[in-house]
């Protein structure tokens, strides 16, 4: 069994797309996963690690106001991190991660609540949330345990969001060729 970081390499390879991460909480470690597979160079674009708040405004576009009334521990920061890294770097692909993996609270969040992000293409095949350039989805998480287990689970969760919408994007894909194939609309 393929690890999920192997799998995302090897549908992005296969649909001819590429990949942005921008990480807060988990620090690099969804770049370093997607890294450690052999050919993500074909796919991944790089990483941006914004761990200080007033970089997610100004390398991501992150709304100031966003920022400074809800701080950064929000869903709709974290679906405008995914946006922005994808536009930043030229990605198919934006993923996300920013939330608290403790000792502390933070932004007024218990520890263990994570956001999730996954930005995608134009017209893909799932809806648009507010807050996001093209469509995208975010994940809340409420996690227990460490700092490393809330880091690394979160490291799970993102690249799991990403494969159910790489999945998703593959079937409607297959689906627009049968049909296409069939002389349908």
């Amino acid at each position: 069994m393929s690890s999920p970081a192997a799998e995302v390499v090897r549908l992005l390879t296969a649909q001819g797309r590429t990949l942005a991460v921008a990480e807060s909480l988990t620090g690099g470690l969804v770049a370093a996963g997607i890294t450690d597979v052999p050919g993500a160079s074909r796919v991944f674009r790089g990483a941006v690690t914004p761990y200080a708040t007033e970089l997610k405004r100004d390398l991501l576009g992150v709304d100031a106001e966003l920022l400074a009334r809800r701080g950064a521990v929000d869903p709709k920061v974290a679906a405008q991190m995914a946006a922005g890294v994808r536009r930043l770097l030229g990605a198919d692909w934006g993923l996300a991660t920013t939330g608290v993996a403790g000792p502390d609270p933070q932004d007024g969040q218990p520890v263990g609540t994570v956001y999730v992000a996954v930005e995608g293409p134009a017209g893909g095949p799932f809806g648009t949330n507010e807050g996001s350039a093209s469509g995208g989805k975010v994940e809340e998480l409420r996690l227990n345990g460490n700092r490393a287990e809330i880091r690394m689970e979160s490291v799970r969760s993102v690249l799991a969001l990403l494969l159910t919408e790489l999945a998703g994007e593959q079937t409607g894909n297959e689906r627009a060729q049968d049909t296409e194939r069939n002389g349908g609309f």
